[in-house]
C-alpha cells in the first residue's frame, strides 16, 4: 500500500464551512480492493468529513448500521490516516442523499468497499493541513509533521491544531500525489476499539426506528393473511372502531390498517377486526416441498451450474459410489427489532424514517407506489436492531407510506412478532443429493451435487471440491412457490456448505483419511489445475485450514468423551475454517467449544471483527441446532419464539476462539463468512461422537 497516491479527481470539493472550518467531499473510485465485491452489493459512494474550528473531526457514516460496527470501524480508518486521536472523531449516521453514493448494508461490503477511499481522503486532508501550517510559518512542508490533531514544526517546535488550520487548508489546491501511511506505522487500525454505541445501548439511550415520535403521529398495525395463498375478501371494522384509542381504519393497497394513539390500542383494534379471506393460489405445506425437492434432485437440470468432464461416464466405470441426501429447513430472519417504519406523506412530499438495509431502493419503491418524485422524498436512518437480509426488502417502508397517504396523517407502522414470523421473506429450504465415485486407488473420480430449493439459489458452482476432481457437475432446481423467500445471512453459502462439507467429511472417512489432512491434500492437487478452473485462492484457503488445526490442537486431543468436527468455506472473498468440539456425556451431546480461523485481509477493529465472527458462529449454531419454519396449507406453524426456537445460554459453547491470519491484503467481507461452516463442523463432530450421520437440520441435539 505504501506509495499509493491520490489525485484531484478523487475529490468532489474541499471548501470552507461556516466558522472557518473545512469540509472534504471524496469520491470513492473503484480500485483493486473493491473490484471483487459480490454482485448483490454495490460500492461507489461519496461521503463527507468536516473539521470544525474547534478541531472536532466528524465523519458522516453512509452505510446503515445494523450491528456490523461500521459506525466504529469507518472513523478508525479516517483517524489513522488523518493522524488524530480516536476519541476526537465524531460519527453521525448520514441521511439518504445522492452525494453519499450507494448506501447499502449487505454483502459484507461496507469496510471492504470504503477502506481505501477513506484512507485516501484522510491522507489528503492531512497533507493539506501540513501545507497550511507551512505557509503560515513560512517554512518547508518537509519541516512539519502531523500528530494527534496538530501540525508540528520539527525545528522550532511550533504547533497548530487542525481547527486553527482548517479554514486555510480549505483554500489550497488538492495535491496531485499523496502517499498513504506505511501499514507498519498504523496505531489505530488493527487495535481493539469498543463499539461507539456500547454505552448508549446498555443504558437504554440508543434510539431505534421503533422509538420515533412526531407531533400528531398515529400508531398503525396491519391485518395480515393467515396463510400464503390467502387474500383479503372483505372486512368489518365496526368493533375495531369502538376500541378506546382507535382513531381510524384504512385500506391501503392490499392491506387494512388500524390507526390509534398507542401501539396497544392499535393491536387491540386489529384483533377486533372481522376479516374474511379467500384462496388466491395453492396452499402449500412443507411436506409438499420435500416431496417436490426429492423428485427434482433425481433429475438433471436443463442448465447445470457447472460441468467438468463427464460424471455419468465416471460413475459407469464401476468402483465405489457414495450417496447422501441432506435436508435444510426454511428459516426466518427473526431480528430482535420487529419491523417498523415512520412515514409522513403530504400532497407531493414524503418524510420516511426507519430501519432499512437499502435506503435508496426504499425511496425508489415508495416513489413508485405513491407517484411522488424521489427528489421530494427524504429518508433518515436510525441504528437498527439487526437485519440479516430481511431489511434488504422495502415492503415495510412502502407499507407505512401507503398507510400514511390513505390516513392523511403521520404514522408509525409496527409489526408484531407474529406478523414478522408469518410474513417474512424466508431463507429457502433445500434438499441436496450428493454422489461421488471413488476409484480403486482411492481417488475421487466424480462428484455430483444435485440441489433443489424453494425459490432457487440452491448451489454455488465454485464449491471447494470443483478444482480437484476431474468429473464434477452441479445441478440446481427451483420450486416456484407463493411463499416468499429472500437473502438470509450469507445467501446460498448458508445452505450449500452444509451438504458440501458434511459430504466431504463422509468421503474422507470412507477413504480412511484425516479430514484436515485430506483437505490439504486436495488443495495441493487443486494447485496443479489450469488457471480459471479454481474459483478460490488456494493459499488463503490453506492458511485457515492450517491455522484452525493449530488452534484446536487437531488430532492431538485425547480427552475422554470429547470429539471434533471440521468444516471450511469461502464467501465474500473471505476464508473461514471451524473446528467444533462436542462432548458426549452418557449419550447427551453438547457443543462445548468452537475454534475458528479467518483470512479476511487486514482487520480494522480487532474487537469488532471478533464480535462479528463470534456472532455469526452463535447465529449459525443456534439455527443449526434449533430453528425451522414449517408450513401447513400455507400457514406458518412457528409464530413466535416459543416455537421458533433459539439457543439458550445453557446450550451455548463455553468458548468461541477466533484468530485471524496476519496479512497486509485489503479487508474483505466479515459479517457473513463466519456462519456457513458451523453447521457442518457440528454435524461432522456429531459423527465423530456417535458414529451416526445427522444429515437433516436442525440437529435438535439431546440423547444420541
Amino acid at each position: 500500500m505504501i506509495g499509493e497516491t491520490v489525485s484531484r479527481r478523487d475529490f468532489l470539493k474541499i471548501t470552507s464551512i461556516a466558522g472557518g472550518g473545512m469540509l472534504i467531499g471524496f469520491n470513492l473510485l473503484s480500485d483493486s480492493s473493491s473490484a471483487a465485491v459480490a454482485a448483490d452489493a454495490v460500492f461507489s459512494p461519496n461521503a463527507y468529513i468536516t473539521i470544525s474550528p474547534s478541531g472536532l473531526v466528524t465523519l458522516m457514516a453512509p452505510n446503515p448500521e445494523i450491528g456490523q460496527g461500521v459506525k466504529t470501524a469507518l472513523p478508525m480508518i479516517l483517524a489513522e490516516e488523518l493522524n488524530v486521536k480516536w476519541d476526537t472523531v465524531a460519527v453521525d449516521m448520514a441521511p439518504l442523499d445522492q452525494k453519499f453514493g450507494s448506501q447499502v448494508a449487505g454483502g459484507s461490503g461496507a469496510i471492504r468497499g470504503r477502506f481505501m477511499p477513506i484512507r485516501k481522503a484522510g491522507a489528503t486532508a492531512r497533507v493539506m493541513l501540513i501545507s497550511a501550517a507551512a505557509q503560515q510559518w513560512g517554512c518547508a512542508e518537509a519541516d512539519c509533521y502531523a500528530e494527534d490533531g496538530f501540525v508540528i514544526n520539527k525545528t522550532s517546535g511550533k504547533k497548530s491544531g487542525y481547527g486553527e488550520l482548517a479554514a486555510k487548508a480549505a483554500t489550497l489546491p488538492v495535491p496531485n500525489d499523496v502517499v498513504l501511511k506505511n501499514p507498519k506505522d498504523f496505531k489505530i487500525i488493527g487495535t481493539r476499539v469498543p463499539n461507539i454505541d456500547n454505552h448508549k445501548i446498555v443504558t437504554g439511550q440508543s434510539l431505534y426506528g421503533i422509538d420515533t415520535r412526531r407531533p400528531g403521529m398515529l400508531y398503525a398495525m396491519v391485518v395480515r393473511p393467515p396463510a400464503f395463498g390467502k387474500v383479503l375478501k372483505s372486512f368489518d371494522d365496526t368493533a375495531a372502531r369502538k376500541v378506546i384509542g382507535v382513531k381510524n381504519v384504512v385500506k391501503a393497497g392490499k392491506v387494512v390498517a388500524v390507526l390509534a394513539t398507542s401501539t396497544w390500542a392499535a393491536k387491540k383494534g386489529k384483533d377486533a377486526l372481522i376479516t374474511v379471506w379467500e384462496d388466491s393460489g395453492k396452499l402449500e405445506s412443507t411436506a409438499d416441498h420435500i416431496a417436490a425437492y426429492t423428485e427434482m434432485v433425481n433429475q438433471k437440470s436443463d442448465r447445470p451450474g457447472r460441468v467438468d468432464g463427464d460424471v455419468d461416464a465416471a460413475f459407469a466405470k464401476g468402483g465405489k459410489v457414495i450417496e447422501a441426501v441432506y435436508e435444510l429447513p426454511n428459516l426466518a430472519h427473526a431480528a430482535m427489532e420487529p419491523l417498523n417504519f415512520f412515514a409522513d406523506v403530504k400532497e407531493n412530499s414524503v418524510e420516511l424514517y426507519g430501519p432499512t438495509q437499502v435506503p435508496a431502493r426504499m425511496r425508489q419503491e415508495v416513489s413508485k407506489a405513491l407517484n411522488i418524485p424521489e427528489a421530494n422524498i427524504t429518508l433518515g436512518m436510525p441504528r437498527q436492531g439487526g437485519g440479516f437480509g430481511r431489511k434488504l426488502q422495502a415492503d415495510n417502508g412502502v407499507e407505512a407510506a401507503l398507510i400514511s397517504a390513505a390516513a392523511k396523517a403521520p404514522i408509525q407502522m409496527l409489526w408484531t412478532r407474529e406478523d414478522d414470523m408469518q410474513s417474512d421473506f424466508y431463507r429457502a429450504g433445500a434438499l441436496y443429493k450428493m454422489k461421488a465415485a471413488i476409484s480403486a486407488d482411492g481417488q475421487i473420480e466424480a462428484w455430483h451435487l444435485n440441489g433443489a430449493a424453494l425459490g432457487g439459489g440452491s448451489a454455488v458452482p465454485d464449491s471447494f471440491p470443483a478444482a480437484s476432481i476431474p468429473n464434477f457437475r452441479v445441478d440446481t432446481h427451483s420450486f416456484r412457490s407463493n411463499i416468499q423467500t429472500g437473502p438470509w445471512r450469507a445467501p446460498t453459502s448458508n445452505i450449500v456448505t452444509f451438504a458440501d462439507e458434511c459430504f466431504m467429511d463422509e468421503l474422507a472417512h470412507e477413504l480412511k483419511k484425516d479430514p484436515i489432512a485430506y483437505r490439504l491434500e486436495l488443495l495441493d492437487k487443486a494447485e496443479k489445475q489450469p488457471t480459471g478452473k479454481v474459483g478460490y485462492d488456494i493459499n488463503k484457503y490453506r492458511s485457515v485450514v492450517k491455522l484452525v488445526a493449530e488452534l484446536s490442537n487437531w488430532g492431538k486431543n485425547t480427552k475422554p468423551n470429547v470429539f471434533y468436527g471440521f468444516a471450511a468455506r469461502f464467501s465474500f472473498n473471505t476464508y473461514a475454517a471451524h473446528v467444533a468440539e462436542i462432548t458426549n456425556t452418557n449419550g447427551v451431546l453438547r457443543v462445548t467449544k468452537v475454534f475458528c480461523a479467518v483470512n479476511c485481509g487486514r482487520v480494522v477493529n480487532l474487537s469488532g471483527a471478533e464480535n462479528q465472527v463470534q456472532g455469526a458462529i452463535i447465529d449459525g449454531l443456534s439455527h443449526a441446532m434449533f430453528s425451522k419454519i414449517t408450513f401447513d396449507k400455507g400457514a406458518v406453524i412457528e409464530k413466535n419464539f416459543n416455537t421458533y426456537k433459539f439457543m439458550r445460554q445453557k446450550d451455548a459453547p463455553l468458548e468461541v476462539i477466533v484468530k485471524f491470519v496476519p496479512t497486509e491484503d485489503a479487508p474483505t467481507g466479515l459479517g457473513e463468512p463466519g456462519l456457513p461452516p458451523i453447521a457442518p463442523a457440528v454435524g461432522n463432530a456429531i459423527f465423530a461422537a456417535t458414529g451416526k450421520r445427522y444429515r437433516k437440520l436442525p440437529f435438535e441435539l439431546g440423547k444420541a
